[in-house]
């Protein structure tokens, strides 16, 4: 399953290519709005007081019906507001928050994200299989 992800600062674009994913689409201003017809794994920053960066919602607003997880950057200095956008995105679209982790995120959390895409995707497939 794709991971397709934003980086608004470059923390999140780090935390990608540190996980060494290879099937990674990344989100920007000129192909938000495109259509996307695979599923995948979203990850995202979150920006502002907590929201959702506009290039993701206008990305889900067209391909949200492809998505089936999230997993959310933030700076625990905002407190409650820490990686809240992976919190509104899983609550909105009724998809799994695999994780949150902080700005670009340390080994453990890109040790743990390559895990739980590696699951989900081993689950992924075997629904696939046993919906034939």
């Amino acid at each position: 399953m794709k991971v397709v992800y934003f980086s608004f600062s470059g923390n999140v674009r780090r935390f990608i290519k540190r996980s060494e994913i290879s099937d990674v689409m990344e989100i920007t201003k000129d192909n938000c709005t495109d259509p996307f017809e695979e599923p995948y794994i979203l990850v995202t920053g979150t920006i502002g007081f907590g929201e959702v960066p506009k290039e993701v919602q206008s990305f889900l607003e067209v391909n949200h019906h492809n998505l089936h997880a999230v997993a959310a950057s933030g700076n625990r200095n905002w407190g409650q507001n820490f990686a809240k956008a992976g919190r509104t995105i899983s609550e909105k679209y009724h998809v799994p928050l695999l994780m949150k982790f902080e700005v670009q995120g340390s080994n453990k959390d890109v040790i743990e994200f390559k895990n739980k895409v590696g699951h989900f995707n081993e689950n992924y497939e075997r629904e696939k299989v046993q919906s034939y």
